[in-house]
């Protein structure tokens, strides 16, 4: 459990250096292309896309971040009602629902990157798409692992009866 831990942890401290990352590079480039256009009147050919792929990059290390922390989307309006103990399976159900859901997202994004790989799409100037689509599966990867060290650590905590609330 330690182990798993420790995994999650690390992950999640990656997580965030490189949404910091992106985003500190979204803003230096977004910046630059306005100054370029409105003193200079051009821009960078690719800049437009590159910032667009970094978004997709931001929303996927963000969900996977949100997994980590428990932020992900979640509806408890009538949960706050329930006793603790019953709280605690229901969130744990609802893990195991997301496992599954996104084990079915990440093999339909390893499908879309294998026919980004054979078809042999391009961004800009010959740079494969598939370079910068790769961040679904890796995401859908993550919240997975995140998830499931979620559904884990709920069934050890169900089981010594120590619910948080």
């Amino acid at each position: 459990m330690k182990v798993l831990r420790w995994c999650d942890d690390g992950l999640g401290r990656l997580e965030g250096v490189l949404l910091v990352a992106l985003l500190s590079v979204m803003v230096v480039l977004s910046f630059t292309q306005v100054i370029l256009r409105n003193v200079f009147s051009e821009s960078l050919l690719w800049g437009e896309i590159l910032l667009r792929h970094l978004v997709l990059w931001i929303g996927f290390l963000g969900a996977a971040r949100a997994t980590r922390e428990g932020r992900h989307i979640s509806i408890d309006a009538f949960a706050r009602f329930l006793p603790p103990r019953t709280r605690a399976f229901i969130r744990l159900l609802t893990n195991c629902f997301a496992v599954f859901i996104c084990a079915f997202l990440l093999r339909a994004s390893l499908t879309f990157i294998s026919d980004e790989i054979e078809f042999g799409s391009t961004v800009f100037a010959d740079v494969p798409s598939w370079y910068s689509q790769i961040v679904i599966p890796a995401g859908f990867g993550l919240m997975i692992f995140h998830f499931t060290v979620r559904v884990i650590t709920g069934i050890s905590r169900l089981r010594t009866g120590v619910i948080e609330e």
